[in-house]
This record gives structure tokens, sequence and C-alpha cells, in this order.
């Protein structure tokens, strides 16, 4: 291997005998910081810039990056001299500093479209390529400390994954002050940090150095945000989904939205207008608008004259209304208001809205309080800002009308949105919740888009209905079920919009009547209702017949979710994306979620295989790799299965806790925290081999017991406060991470004293396995379901505990060399 060959130590010289300054966990704390920070942040800015399967794949970029740095340590040592190896460190955090926001820059000045052209293609590469740039480089420095400090690396591994955990919170505050691509400039602020911590062990020149990119980086921020602040920043979103994203009345970020503001035409706007709405005259109206996409009309009000907002009664979506007078309204999506002053106009008795987003709360009550009649102190209406279902679980209020109307649109329908914005509300478990929060008789309103091609949501909505109602006790839900639609009206929305009235009551002949006069007077279509159905599914559906069945039979999957599959909006069969022959069909889904996920898991793969793979096969001389099969099923299994635990956990706790930031921030804090303590932990039998083992052992026994437990605590937890289910989220989450911080030091400890020259080829197994681990996670939950892609991070883990315990077997204290590590 000539001038790349790593001689292995004896034991107690050479890299073994390094040891670690000070400094340089200081460093490795930075970087892993900003590492973690800037690769949720891609998430957050994909969001606003493409769309929700982007902002998943940042993740995939994050770990392909730096897992491509650690294939650059392995196949060119040479780069990276171990007598310079502070200056080197030094000089990587430096190059980590200046690529993030200049990759950041590239990526907003590209116009991405998702449309299958060639030119759309070229930007996704672009995208690609300048957004794994620095990550590349921090994979460089974790690769050259983890791996050129064996004896250290339990302490070394604890303050990397420390970084990272303290990061994650970090990341929640950050947007709360500074905007996404303002953020982006501290992110290089915190990486230019680590560099002078490296660079504190290094010659005077790299301290220098370190030191002035740190003070630039500094000036050059604080311009940007006195810029931003003066409305002419200097960094911004420039184009947004494939459109030029121009100024903003309102421009507004935090850690899973950016929230913007504008004029719009003064026409009254409905999502289902009828046509017979005689109130046309003008009236002065802005949008709200969330990630580019999700939007919703902000309507001015002076507070007290209503008489302007009459058009909102011939809205579908208001049905409920028309049938539950003089009641207590509870609205679910606050807004721009619009399901509010809805509740007003129909002279409602009292009116809850619950809003998970403050920004949103602000807008309405702060920025724009006056335009919007500051609804926040009329006394008929209480604000919270709460998610929906963890607020009805928590309280004792009853409602005689509880509405959702059209609260998830685009924005949380793309894929991305299995795993940090997945909405809660569509679940079996959910809607049982909200009936039993009605007054008797009391009415579940739901509106969803709907047309006569692509039906498939109003279907599902309703086989939802039905199984709540059956497990509630039901036996002929055909009573408890109104469906009605409107045909699409031209500039008002994609398609027409359907609404479903449940009520956990049977509906009275007298309800069905005045419904029906309601839907004549205004042109709309009763489709289903107790006395009969004009769609002969939604017949089906509401007889009582078996709701697999019937799903079975038809061309998506209609039948209901449950909390361990919450993929309301993914109605397409693995087998079916496998089996698609027919082009009209191919393009009626080519924008469905999994078919986006399936491409972004081919993409993962043919990338890993390409530029890590490849090379690391390539760079292996004769008897590098020989016999050390055993070393690399174990790195690639605890990869994957780190990666599974921490999906399907996110998964399922963003439904316990009830709030997307909640989940991906406790999720990552907890399993980073606590992993990096079972790394320290780990020093204290990294030498004695039954130790190690029955470590790894007590691994396997502690995830297998957390996954029933979880679901367990969760269910009994669900109307906890915030906090408390924060704390217990915290503390399930706690044992798994310390048992699965073990398993990275014992298995590079063994590697460093049996194969050295392999240890970056294995840390980029690892890496590699994380990547496709990110992707294959998330299709196992939708195609099988949360709890199937945790089980299969137990087996991996599984898997890995009998490659430990046959190595050993074979090699442990014997003193043979890697080649005898044979599988």
């Amino acid at each position: 291997m000539g001038t790349r060959t790593i001689e292995q130590p004896a034991s107690g010289s050479g890299a073994a005998a390094l040891t670690v300054g000070r400094t340089i966990y200081f460093g490795l704390f930075f970087v892993t910081m900003a590492t973690l920070i800037h690769e949720v942040l891609l998430t957050r800015i994909f969001s606003v810039t493409m769309w929700y399967h982007f902002a998943f794949m940042a993740v995939s970029i994050a770990l392909f990056g730096m897992t491509v740095g650690a294939i650059v340590v392995y196949h060119h040592p040479d780069w990276f001299p171990q007598a310079q190896l502070p200056r080197v460190l030094c000089k990587q955090a430096i190059w980590f500093s200046l690529s993030a926001p200049l990759s950041v820059l590239v990526h907003l000045v590209l116009p991405i479209r998702v449309d299958g052209s060639v030119v759309s293609g070229l930007m996704l590469f672009l995208t690609w390529a300048a957004i794994s740039i620095p990550f590349v480089f921090s994979g460089i420095i974790v690769a050259l400390v983890l791996t050129r400090y064996p004896s250290q690396v339990s302490k070394l591994y604890t303050a990397d994954l420390a970084g990272a955990a303290l990061g994650a919170l970090m990341f929640i505050s950050l947007l709360e002050w500074v905007d996404g691509p303002n953020a982006v400039l501290v992110v290089a602020l915190v990486a230019a940090l680590g560099a002078c911590c490296f660079g504190a062990c290094a010659s005077a020149p790299a301290r220098r150095r370190a030191w002035l990119v740190l003070s630039g980086l500094g000036v050059f921020t604080a311009a940007s945000l006195i810029a931003t602040h003066a409305g002419r920043p200097l960094l911004r979103v420039m184009w947004a989904k494939g459109n030029s994203d121009g100024p903003h009345v309102i421009e507004m970020w935090n850690a899973f939205s950016r929230v913007t503001v504008n004029e719009i035409a003064s026409t009254p706007f409905g999502w289902g207008l009828s046509r017979a709405n005689p109130f046309t005259g003008p009236v002065e109206q802005m949008y709200l608008t969330i990630d580019s996409t999700a939007g919703t009309p902000i309507t001015r009000f002076d507070g007290h004259d209503l008489s302007k907002l009459q058009f909102l009664r011939y809205d579908i979506v208001n049905l409920a209304h028309h049938l539950r007078p003089d009641t207590e309204v509870a609205a679910v999506g606050v807004g721009g208001g619009r399901d509010v002053l809805s509740a007003l106009v129909f002279n409602q008795r009292s009116i809850r809205g619950i809003e998970i987003n403050d920004n949103i709360l602000r807008i309405l009550n702060g920025k724009l309080g006056e335009y919007s009649g500051h609804l926040d102190r009329n006394p008929k209406v209480h604000l919270v800002n709460d998610e929906a279902r963890s607020w009805f679980a928590r309280t004792n209020e009853r409602f005689g009308i509880i509405q959702v109307s059209l609260i998830d649109t685009w924005a949380a329908t793309s894929a991305g949105a299995f795993v940090l914005t997945e909405n809660s509300l569509y679940t079996t478990e959910a809607w049982k919740l909200f009936l039993s929060r009605l007054h008797p008789g009391g009415i579940l309103t739901f509106s969803r888009w709907y047309s006569k091609r692509r039906p498939e949501e109003a279907y599902r909505i309703t086989a939802l209905a039905v199984q709540a109602l059956k497990e509630r006790g039901v036996r002929d839900p055909r009573k408890h079920i109104m469906f009605a639609r409107i045909q699409a009206v031209p500039g008002q929305g994609p398609e027409g919009v359907g609404t479903i009235l449940v009520s956990p009551d049977p509906f009275q002949s007298a309800d069905e009547e005045q419904l029906r006069a309601v839907c004549q007077r205004m042109g709309f279509d009763l489709l289903a209702a107790p006395s009969g159905s004009e769609d002969p599914m939604f017949a089906r559906l509401t007889s009582g017949e078996d709701l697999q069945k019937i799903s079975d039979s038809y061309r998506f999957r209609i039948d209901p979710p449950v909390d361990d599959r919450p993929f309301f909006f993914q109605m397409l069969r693995l087998k079916d994306i496998a089996g698609v022959t027919n082009p009209g069909y191919l393009k009626e889904v080519n924008n469905n979620a999994v078919l986006l996920l399936g491409r972004l898991l081919l993409i993962v793969v043919l990338l890993t295989g390409v530029f890590i793979f490849i090379p690391l096969q390539s760079s292996s001389g004769p008897g590098d790799l020989s016999g050390a099969g055993l070393l690399l099923t174990y790195f690639a299994c605890i990869g994957l299965g780190f990666m599974f635990i921490e999906i399907s956990q996110m998964q399922r706790l963003i439904l316990f806790l009830g709030h997307p930031t909640y989940g991906l921030s406790v999720v990552l804090f907890s399993l980073l925290l606590f992993s990096g303590l079972g790394s320290w932990a780990s020093g204290r039998f990294l030498h004695n081999g039954r130790l190690s083992l029955a470590a790894l052992t007590a691994l396997v026994c502690v995830l297998a017991a957390s996954g029933p437990i979880t679901r367990m605590a969760t269910t009994l937890l669900a109307s906890a406060e915030t906090p408390w289910r924060i704390a217990a989220a915290v503390l399930l989450l706690g044992p798994m991470g310390l048992c699965m911080g073990i398993a990275f030091p014992l298995g590079m400890r063994l590697a460093a004293q049996r194969a050295l020259r392999i240890t970056p080829w294995l840390w980029g197994i690892n890496g590699a396995a994380s990547v496709c681990g990110s992707v294959l996670a998330a299709c196992i939950a939708l195609g099988f379901g949360i709890s199937a892609a945790y089980w299969s991070g137990v087996v991996c883990y599984i898997l890995a505990l009998a490659s430990f315990r046959m190595m050993q077997a074979r090699s442990w204290g014997t003193g043979v060399s890697a080649e005898s590590l044979s599988a």
C-alpha cells in the first residue's frame, strides 16, 4: 500500500499511546454541534425551497458527506500526517465553517423544480454536491479524531455525541431569533470556534488563521443580521418550489415552519364557496403561507361588524354550524382565523381555537392584530397554542362542534412528513378521542379535497370515521355519518372539497332534512346520509362491512390509519409501486410520497455504492479486508440498528409529544446525550471481554423491553401536561441511548487492537449503513408500521451481538492478526 500503510503500533506506543489535549475534546464538541445544527437546519430550508421529501433527504446528504469524509481518511492517510494532526484538524474545521454558508448560498440561487426534466435533474445534482461538501470536512474531522486516538475513543465519542445532542436543542431556539439563511452563519461561527480549539494545540500560524476566520465570520454575521432587520437581507430565499420568492409583508421562521404574509385579491375567499353566495363585494384580505405552499386567508375585521363576512355561511366547510347553532365550538388549526370568524358569523356560544404554530398566533394577535380584529380579545374566543390531540386528551371541556378544515393541505402530504411532521389527527385513536369530547349529539367535522377522479381521501376519512365509531360500540355507523361535497370552482382551489359530519349519537331525521335543504339551496351534493348514499362506495363503507376487505378491493389503500401506521396521506401499496406498468397509473401517482421515498432510497443506495463502497474496495490491498467479515457485519448492523431505532422512536414520540419540534429535539437530544454517556462508561470495561459481551447483551434486552414499554407509557400518559410527557420521553429514551452508545467504542477498540489499518474503513461502513438506514427505516414504517421499523433495529443489534461474540471467541486476548478474524 506504499505511503497509505499505517503500521499497527505495539501496545503503549504510536497511535495507541497518543494522548488527547483538552482543546481537542472541545474542538470535536463544537464541530459535531455545528454539524447537527446544520443537518437539521437544512431540513427546514429544503422544506421551504423544495418539498418535504427533499427535507428528509437532507439527513441522508449529511450522513453521506460525513461517510465520504471518513473514506478520504482511509483512502489517503498520507494527507493527514499524525505528527501534525491538530493543525490538520484546525484546517478542516476552517473549511467546514467557510463551506457551510457557501453551499447553502449555492442552493438558494438555484431554481429547483421537480418536473422530471434534465435541467431540474442537474439542479438537484448541483444541490446535492454543494450541500454535501461541508459534511465531508466534518466527516474527516470525526474520522481522524476517533481513529487516530483509539485509546481515548470512549471519551472522544462522548464529546462527539454530547456536541450533537446540544446542537439538537440549540436548533430549536436558534430559529426563534434568526431566519433560516442567517442561521447557517451561526453554524459557521460554531464550526470556526471548533477550529480555534484545534488550533490551540497547533502551530501559531494555524491559531491565527482560525481566529481570523472566526472574527471575519462574526463581523459578516452581525452585518447580515442588521441588514435583515432593516428589510434588506444579504441572505434570503430566492426560489421557493421553483418560483421566484419575492419580498413579503411579514416573514417569520421557527423550528418547523416559515410563515409569510402577502396581500391577495379582495374577492371573498372560500375553500368551497357555494355559487349561490350573494355576498360578492370586496373584502380586504391577506394570505398567510406556510413553507411557500400551505396557505390560509386573514380577513380584515374590525372586531364588531360581521356583515361583510356573511359569505362564510356559504362555505361547505361550515355545514356543521347550520345543524348545531348556539353551541361551544373547537376549531383545530386557527391559521388566519377563518374558522373562528365563521363561528362568530353563526353566533355560536363560545369558540376555542387550537393552533400548534406560535408564529401564526403572533402574527394574528400581534403584528396583524388590528387588521384581524384582535380575535384574542373577543370574549367568546379563547386561543390556545398547543397540538390539538394533546390538548383534547388533557381537557375536560365538551363541545357541540369540533371543526378541522383543510389544515394540512400540501405541506403535510409530502414524504418528509412521514418522519418530521406527520399529522396525528388522522388516526382511529385520535378520532375516538375527539368523539369523546363532544356533547351528546355533537358533531365532529373534517374537510378534505375531493374530486370524482381522486375520491380516495374522502373514502379513507369515511373509513376512519366508521372504525372509530365501531370501536366506541356503534353497530350501525350509517346513522352517524353524513358527507357532502362541492365540485371544483375555478379560482377556489385545485379541486372540489368534501366535508364529513360524524356524531357519536345517531343523526335524527330532522338533521338529515335540514342538511339536505342547505345542500339544495347552496348547490352541494349530499353523497352519504342515514337514509342512503349516492355513491356505492360510501354505502359499503358505512354498512358495517369489513373495512380491510373493502380497502383490498380498491386501487388505493383506504383502510383507517392507526397510531402505529399514522400515514393517512400515503395510499399506495408497496406491491403496487413495485409492479406499476400502466403509464397512466404511474402518471397519476408519480407525486405520491412513497414513490418519491422509494426513488430516494434507490438514489441513496446507488450513491453509497459509487462514492463509498467502490472507493473502499479499490483502496484495499491484499489481506486488508480478508477475514474481516465479522467486523464489517458488526459495524453495518449497529449503523442500521441505530437509525431504525432513532427514526421509529421519533415517529412514535411525535404522536405522543404532539409537536414535531418536540419529537425531533427530544429524540435527538436524548439518544445522542445518553449514547455519549454510554460511550464514556464503556471505557471502564473495554478491556474486559466478559463485561463487554454482557454490556451488548444488556443492550439487546433493553431494546426488546423498551418497545412494549414505550407503547404502554405513551398510552397511559397521553393526557399529561407537555413537560411531564417530555420528561417521560427522556426517561424512555435514556436507557436505550445509554446502551446503544456502548456498541461503537467496543467495536472500534477491538478493531484497533486487531485491525488498525481498516478502522477508517469500518467507520465508513457504519456511516454508509446509517445513510441507507435513514431512508430504509421510513420505508419500513410506511409499508409495515412503526413497530416493524423498531423491531428491525432490534434484529440488527442481535446480529451485531452475535458477530461480536464470534470475534471475541476467536481473537480476544489471543494476540492474533486481523487476518484471523475470519467470518
